[in-house]
């Protein structure tokens, strides 16, 4: 199983939606089975509060459920526990490093590297854009999900 764990900085807005986003298209395919997703914050601002109203407004609209989501803070025996810490911009990388330490075993991305992109995620809080989000999370998704099934075919 591979383990997948989704990072920005409140757990509310684009973490979880990439954390919904995968897992429904591994679900279509047929392989959601071969993941465990999840997200984190960061930051201990939003912890215990639910999906922003932005993200759940797209959610809802593709018929993907997150009812039960509730923001979390990534913890530093996350880096053991999953194969691909998948930050959502440069910010959250180095906020993640400072978390976990060093990433020698080279575990931490940010998302849009899986879309041929060296671009940060864009960042719904500020831009109030939840569907240009909704478009690099579905980018950097589809090319994770790719680069994954890649690896395991060698």
């Amino acid at each position: 199983m591979v383990r997948i764990l989704f990072i920005c900085h409140g757990n509310i807005c684009r973490s979880p939606m990439a954390e919904f986003v995968f897992k429904d298209i591994a679900e279509k395919k047929g392989i959601g089975y071969k993941f465990y997703v999840a997200s984190a914050a960061t930051s201990y601002e939003e912890i215990g509060n639910p999906v922003h109203r932005g993200t759940a407004r797209i959610l809802d609209a593709l018929g993907i459920s997150y009812s039960e989501k509730r923001a979390i803070h990534l913890e530093k025996s996350d880096y053991t526990k999953y194969d691909y810490l998948v930050c959502m911009d440069s910010l959250n990388v180095r906020n993640t490093l400072h978390i976990v330490g060093d990433d020698a075993k080279k575990k931490i991305h940010k998302l849009l590297e899986f879309a041929g992109s060296c671009e940060d995620v864009a960042d719904p809080w500020y831009t109030g854009d939840f569907n240009r989000t909704y478009k690099d999370v579905l980018s950097g998704c589809k090319g994770l999900l790719s680069y994954i099934e890649e690896r395991q075919k060698s």
